[in-house]
C-alpha cells in the first residue's frame, strides 16, 4: 500500500509541505503534490492514481469542480475533500452529488487522516477489481450469448465430422489386411476386425468369449496366465508403459490348425484414475513371408560359410607347412608375409565359424552338451590363455574366486568357455595400456555368477540396448575390426542355459559385463547328456 500513487491538490504550499512530511514519515513514496488544480488535471490525464485529496476553496477552480473532472477520468478512485467547518454543509452536498469518499475538516487529526487515506486506497483497489470482474462477466456473457446462438450449428458440424471420421475409421479397420484386436487389462477380447477373424478362424462373437492368451502363443514360452495379474502386466506393460511390441508369436487357426507367425503391437487406449491402463489395441501382422525370407537367407549363409571352411582349412594348413619349413628354409621377409597370410585366413575362418554358430542358435539346431565340471578350473584356464595378451599391454589383470575349489556347475563347458573368453578378451582389447581388469567368479545358493570389469573408455548409454544384437560394435563412436557377433553369441549361449547376461558402463570410467546361470551348482556326479537348444 506504501507504493500507492496519491495526488494532493491545495493552493497553499504550507499544506502541501505538511502532506509531504506526513507521507514521508508514514513511508509513502509515490506522492504527487500540486498547488494548481489545472496542473493536477494534466497530470491525471496521463497517470492513474489510487487516491485523490483536494482542498475545497481554491482559485481558478474550486475543489468540487476539480474533483468532478477527476471523477470523469477515474470513477472508481476514492476522493477526499478537505474543507473548513463553515463549508461542511457544501461538502456533504458534494459527497451526494459527485460521489466523494470522504470529507475531512481542517485542522485534521493525523491519525484519523492516515486511517481514511489507507481505507480510501483499499476502497479504490476493491472498486477497480470489482469493475474488472464486471467487465470480465460482461465479456463472458457476450461470448456465452454468441456461443449459444451458434451452438446448434457447431454441434451439427462436429456431429458430421465425427460421423465422417467414424466412417473412415470403420473402413480402415474392416478392410485392413492386418488383424486388429482390442482387449482389457486381463486379456479379455472386446473387439476384433474381419482380418483377425480370418487369422484365428473364429467369428467376433466367439472371440469375445476368449482371452488373448488363448489364441496367441510365444515361440519361446507360453504367455503367463493373467488370472492374478494386474492391469497391463500380461503384455509386459506396467502403469508407466503404454505400448509394447511382441515378437516371435504365432496365432493358431482353429479351423485349419495352421500356426501363423505374427508380430503384435499393443498400445494403451484408456486408463483409470490411478494411471493403470485398462484397455489395449493390438495390430497383428502376419510375418510368414519375412520368416521364410529370413530362413532362406540364413540357409544360404550357412551353406556358403560351411563350404568356405574346407578351402580355408586347406589354405591354413598349407601356410603352416611352409612356415614349418616343409619346402625348405625361408627368408625372414617370406616368413613375415606367410605369417600375415596365415593370420588373415585364421581371422576369416573365425568369422565363418561365428556365422555358423549364429545360424545354429537361431535355427534351433545347436545342442548343448551339458556336463558337471569344476568351474574354477575353467575360469583359470581362460585367465591363463589371456594373461599374455594382458601383459603385452601392461594391464593389471586379476581374478577373484568366491567359491570352493571343488565346486561344479552343470552346463556346456565349451560354450561357457566361449562366453568367458569373449567377455575377457573384449576387456583386454578395449582397455587402454596400463589399465586394470578384474575377474570375479562366485557361487550364490545354487547360482553361478561371473563378471569382468575394466577401467576403459566405457560405452555410451544410447548404445547399450544394441550391444548384444548381431553385428553390433558396442559403440557408435568408433568402429572396431571385430565381427560384432561375439556378444550376440554370448547372449544366445547364456539364454540357451536359461541364464541372463548384462552390462553396466559409464563413459571414461569403464564397463562391467556379467552373466548369471541359475540352479547350475551340482555335486559333480551328473553324467553328460545332450540338451537341445529350443
Amino acid at each position: 500500500m506504501e507504493n500507492s500513487k496519491i495526488v494532493v491538490v491545495d493552493d497553499e504550499k504550507i499544506v502541501t509541505s505538511a502532506f509531504k512530511a506526513l507521507f514521508k514519515v508514514e513511508g509513502y513514496s509515490d506522492i504527487h503534490l500540486f498547488n494548481s488544480p489545472k496542473d493536477a488535471l494534466e497530470f491525471l490525464k496521463a497517470n492513474i492514481p489510487d487516491l485523490i485529496i483536494s482542498d475545497f476553496i481554491m482559485p481558478e477552480m474550486n475543489g468540487l469542480e476539480f474533483l468532478r473532472e477527476a471523477k470523469k477520468l477515474y470513477p472508481e478512485v476514492s476522493m477526499i475533500l478537505l474543507t473548513g467547518y463553515a463549508d461542511k454543509e457544501n461538502a456533504i452536498k458534494a459527497i451526494n452529488e459527485i460521489g466523494l469518499y470522504k470529507y475531512i475538516e481542517k485542522p485534521w487529526d493525523n491519525d484519523d487522516l492516515m486511517m481514511n487515506i489507507k481505507n480510501g486506497i483499499e476502497r479504490s483497489h476493491l472498486l477497480e477489481n470489482l469493475r474488472n470482474k464486471i467487465n470480465e462477466l460482461e465479456d463472458a456473457k457476450l461470448k456465452l450469448q454468441d456461443y449459444s446462438q451458434n451452438l446448434e450449428k457447431v454441434v451439427a458440424e462436429r456431429t458430421a465430422d465425427l460421423l465422417e471420421a467414424n466412417k473412415k475409421l470403420s473402413g480402415i479397420i474392416n478392410f485392413c489386411a492386418d488383424g486388429i484386436i482390442i482387449v482389457d487389462g486381463e486379456g479379455h477380447i472386446l473387439q476384433v476386425n474381419p482380418a483377425c477373424e480370418n487369422l484365428v478362424g473364429l467369428s467376433e462373437k466367439s472371440l469375445c468369449k476368449k482371452k488373448f492368451q488363448e489364441i496367441a502363443y510365444s515361440t519361446v514360452k507360453e504367455l503367463n496366465s493373467a488370472k492374478d495379474n494386474k492391469s497391463g502386466e500380461i503384455f509386459g506393460l506396467g502403469s508407466d508403459k503404454s505400448e509394447v511390441l511382441l515378437r516371435d508369436y504365432y496365432i493358431v487357426n482353429s479351423l485349419s490348425g495352421e500356426h501363423t507367425p505374427v508380430e503384435i503391437s499393443f498400445a494403451a487406449i484408456s486408463n483409470d484414475s490411478d494411471n493403470n491402463y485398462d484397455k489395449f489395441v493390438g495390430v497383428i501382422r502376419d510375418v510368414s513371408v519375412q520368416k521364410e525370407t529370413e530362413r532362406l537367407r540364413d540357409d544360404f549363409i550357412a551353406t556358403l560359410t560351411h563350404d568356405m571352411r574346407t578351402p580355408l582349412l586347406a589354405a591354413i594348413q598349407t601356410l603352416k607347412f611352409f612356415l614349418e619349413g616343409a619346402i625348405g628354409n625361408l627368408e625372414e621377409k617370406q616368413k613375415v608375409l606367410l605369417s600375415t597370410m596365415l593370420q588373415s585366413n585364421e581371422d576369416l575362418l573365425g568369422l565363418v565359424n561365428a556365422l555358423l554358430e549364429v545360424y545354429r542358435f537361431e535355427s534351433g539346431k545347436l545342442s548343448l552338451c551339458k556336463t558337471a565340471f569344476p568351474v574354477k578350473d575353467l575360469v583359470e584356464q581362460c585367465y591363463s590363455e589371456l594373461k599374455p595378451l594382458a601383459d603385452k599391454k601392461d594391464l593389471k589383470f586379476t581374478v577373484t574366486f568366491e567359491l570352493s575349489d571343488s565346486l561344479h556347475i552343470y552346463a556346456d563347458r565349451a560354450e561357457i568357455k566361449r562366453v568367458i573368453t569373449n567377455l575377457c578378451g573384449n576387456a583386454v582389447n578395449y582397455t587402454n595400456k596400463g589399465g586394470e581388469i578384474k575377474i570375479l567368479a562366485k557361487a550364490q545358493n545354487n547360482d553361478f555368477i561371473f563378471s569382468v570389469s575394466d577401467n576403459g573408455n566405457g560405452i555410451p548409454q544410447a548404445d547399450i540396448p544394441n550391444l548384444f544384437k548381431r553385428f553390433s560394435q558396442g559403440t557408435t563412436r568408433k568402429r572396431s575390426t571385430g565381427t560384432g557377433l561375439g556378444l550376440y553369441l554370448s547372449r544366445q549361449i547364456i539364454e540357451a542355459h536359461n541364464g541372463k547376461i548384462w552390462v553396466d558402463s559409464k563413459i571414461n570410467k569403464g564397463s562391467e559385463f556379467s552373466f548369471l546361470l541359475t540352479n547350475v551348482v551340482t555335486d559333480g556326479k551328473v553324467k553328460e547328456r545332450q540338451v537341445s537348444n529350443g
